[in-house]
């Protein structure tokens, strides 16, 4: 895996980390009077990073948007897709980084 396809992935990871941070703010704070919930964007920021390089990518942040509008019920089973969602895109990345590690460290067994 080149620098490039690391960065990418890393920076993916940050972003579902983030959203599964306000995602739970949003499913814990469900219930409060006037709570606003809050929702991470950052893959069209990273999309768009992606085809002027590593540099640009290493600078997306992951934007969080508030809700405008304080609705007197929240969507929970939205969020609750959303969690499941961003966590399965982690565990996802996670499992592809672990499979590179494990060739990168099988090659350099080879080779000692």
């Amino acid at each position: 895996m080149g620098a490039f396809t690391a960065s990418l992935m890393i920076k993916a990871l940050d972003g579902l980390s983030e959203r599964a941070v306000v995602t739970a703010n949003n499913i814990a704070n469900a219930g409060s009077p006037n709570f606003r919930p809050s929702h991470v964007s950052f893959e069209t920021a990273l999309a768009s990073a992606a085809t002027r390089g590593t540099a640009a990518v290493r600078g997306v942040k992951p934007q969080i948007q508030r809700d405008s509008m304080a609705t007197s019920e929240q969507r929970v089973d939205l969020e609750l897709a959303t969690a499941s969602a961003t966590a399965t895109r982690y565990a996802a990345l996670i499992e592809i980084l672990g499979r590179q590690l494990q060739i990168d460290a099988l090659a350099i067994s080879r080779n000692s």
